[in-house]
This record gives C-alpha cells, structure tokens and sequence, in this order.
C-alpha cells in the first residue's frame, strides 16, 4: 500500500481543491481500458496511481479557460 500525504505535494500544486479534482479527473482517464499510467505502478487503485503521476510531475494542471480535455498536461 502506498502512503501519500499532502505535506507530498507542497511546492507541486497551488491548492488541495485543485490536486482532487485533477487526481479525480486523471483517475478517471486511467480506469478507462485503453489508457496507460505515466509512471511505475505501485498500485492497482487509479487514485492512488493518479496522485503518484502528480507527484512524479509527469501530470499538471492547466490553469484558464477551456474545456475538460485542457486540464490535464
């Protein structure tokens, strides 16, 4: 099991609301049969995989306006 903590993402993201809803929406990407985690998986949960790729830097949030596919980097 994957410990990740909050104090883990200082400096990475601006807001917890903001790494929720891009882990949610990265989450979301993930479960689907034809997409691949961006990062090694140390988890079969996507949540977890989802907060890993932020961690890793290899998932940002896209800061404007724009549509739900502009989001994720």
């Amino acid at each position: 099991m994957s410990n990740i903590s909050v104090e883990q993402f200082e400096g990475k993201i601006d807001s917890l609301y903001r790494l929720v809803i891009l882990a949610a929406k990265r989450a979301t990407q993930i479960s689907k049969p034809d997409s691949r985690p961006l990062v090694p998986v140390r988890s079969r949960k996507p949540t977890l995989v989802a907060l890993e790729e932020v961690l890793s830097g290899k998932v940002k949030a896209r800061i404007g306006t724009g549509d739900e596919e502009d989001f994720i980097e």
